[in-house]
């Protein structure tokens, strides 16, 4: 069992600063932090509003850089990059900002291409039905509609 020591609001504040300015955070990432500094509640508060106020730490910006990113680098589809920011406490609001900056024809490309790139992968089998059973396991997986890859399921 390891002891926490508070180490003062000015180190605390210092420290989140650098911790925001590093990469977008969420207000909930920060709390932790902060509570692992073993500070207060009312000092919490009071520094979430600080970095708020000077632009350290702003949920809207937070949640564009997620979804760009999880879409860019990861392929997710907007189903689970919208689970993932409800995980981490996003407000409604700040959601939609984000997955509205996905935009529609990348968002189709992408789809289709982890559709012909997982058709590709089971070319081997020869059971239509399997194909298009794995091929929407997969699709579901990264977070795509249900509709979407059944409008492409239907060209197999």
């Amino acid at each position: 069992m390891s002891k926490v020591l508070n180490i003062g609001i000015e180190r605390s504040t210092e420290k989140i600063k650098h911790y925001c300015a590093y990469q977008e955070r969420n207000h909930q990432e920060v709390k932790d932090k902060l509570y692992s500094f073993g500070l207060y509640p009312d000092q919490v508060d009071m520094i979430i509003s600080e970095l708020i106020t000077e632009n350290f730490l702003n949920e809207e910006r937070y949640a564009i850089a997620f979804s760009r990113g999880k879409f860019n680098i990861k392929d997710w589809g907007k189903q689970k990059i919208k689970y993932e920011l409800k995980k981490n406490r996003v407000s409604e609001y700040c959601i939609k900002v984000g997955l509205n900056t996905i935009d529609e024809n990348d968002y189709q490309k992408k789809l289709e291409k982890l559709y012909n790139a997982k058709l590709n992968v089971l070319r081997s089998e020869k059971n239509v039905f399997v194909i298009k059973k794995k091929i929407q396991s997969f699709l579901l997986q990264k977070g795509y509609e249900l509709s979407l890859i059944n409008d492409l399921l239907q060209k197999l």
